[in-house]
């Protein structure tokens, strides 16, 4: 966990949350025995094959989740998809949960005379080279996020690696914003974002890869004018970043079963820009670079991290970069939990979206 002058409550198994109002020290994980790497080979465990034009074969086929767009269908969420743009082949899926239909939502605003709910963005995890928005995994965690919070999410099928290099997914989360912002102009436009979205209340959501993607898109939404949409928050769960470096914690859990190390190396030698290293801000915020000037414009910010995950040092100096910068954070750091364990512990799961909705509150 994240130690130093902080307040708040001490993070436990029924409500773990620490708010940091000053900077934090970060802990240093030590240990007299490091984990031994076992043999690896990192294309099975990404379920992938490289073909020889350099596109990639992805061996894990999850069944397809279908939308669910009738509002009379009695679901507790209901379901939409829409073109980003036909020529990249990227799409959102709109998440719409019926309490805003029954006007049982907490959360809701009143615009005109109409409730509203807040918008969320979110960009999937799982190592830039798998998963679509239509899988049964994501569709049904969106699910249940957009009727815990309540909000409309917006699910983007960004274009994946290595056929599409960063920065593809960031430009991809680029075109989300402006498609909303077209949505918010047009009298015309997407009619459940027109009758029950609040414009002025987005946030930005990602998991994993997911959450790199999401701390990329607020610093260029910093560059852009997005009226009528205004980006009130971003919520970073376990983000990924790297570094050429490797950490105590890297070291410590080099071997974790889900961010082994041989498969993190191979899915930055896909995703990042050919010739670019661990070091390049892509990967690498806290390396100096361009993006630093934009640090103290950014919105609050929410960031979840656990302490058996390889990648928690970097979390927590990103989270002290932030701090350092003016950035108003609220670090969730759990000791005891691992990396994405919410994917398997669904009472995980139910905290992290407990915490995001007193985020979204707030």
């Amino acid at each position: 966990m994240i130690h130093g002058n902080i307040k708040g409550n001490q993070i436990s198994p029924q409500r773990f949350k620490v708010i940091v109002n000053e900077l934090p020290s970060i802990i240093i994980h030590s240990s007299s025995r490091y984990h031994i790497m076992p043999e690896l080979d990192p294309y099975e465990y990404l379920n992938i094959r490289i073909d020889p034009d350099g596109t990639v074969t992805r061996l894990l086929n999850l069944p397809p989740a279908n939308a669910n767009p009738d509002l009379n269908s009695g679901k507790a969420v209901f379901s939409k998809d829409a073109i980003l743009s036909e020529e990249k082949n990227t799409a959102v899926r709109i998440y719409l949960p019926s309490n805003i239909i029954t006007k049982h939502a907490a959360t809701t605003t009143t615009v005109n005379g109409k409730m509203r709910l807040p918008i969320v963005f979110h960009f999937h995890g799982c190592s830039w080279v798998q998963f679509r928005a239509n899988s049964t995994i994501l569709h049904a965690s969106r699910s249940l996020f957009a009727f815990t919070i309540p909000a409309i999410v917006i699910l983007v099928d960004y274009r994946l690696a290595p056929e599409n290099r960063l920065p593809a997914p960031y430009e991809d989360a680029t075109d989300a914003l402006l498609w909303l912002q077209k949505q918010a102009l047009d009298p015309q436009g997407e009619k459940w974002l027109k009758d029950y979205g609040d414009f002025s209340r987005c946030y930005l959501h990602g998991s994993g890869c997911g959450g790199n993607i999401a701390f990329n898109a607020a610093l260029r939404s910093l560059d852009m004018d997005l009226s009528p949409l205004k980006i009130d928050g971003i919520i970073l769960n376990q983000p990924l970043f790297g570094g050429r470096k490797r950490t105590k914690s890297e070291m410590k859990f080099i071997a974790d079963q889900v961010a082994s190390f041989p498969a993190m190396d191979l899915m930055w030698e896909l995703a990042l820009p050919e010739g670019a290293d661990r070091d390049h801000p892509f990967c690498n915020p806290m390396a100096d670079g361009p993006h630093k000037s934009k640090l103290r414009s950014l919105q609050r910010c929410l960031v979840f991290g656990f302490g058996k995950d390889p990648l928690v040092d970097r979390q927590q100096e990103f989270v002290q970069m932030l701090i350092l910068h003016g950035v108003k954070v609220e670090a969730c750091f759990d000791d005891s939990g691992f990396h994405r364990i919410d994917i398997v512990d669904p009472q995980r799961a139910a905290i992290l979206d407990e915490i995001a909705k007193g985020f979204i509150d707030s």
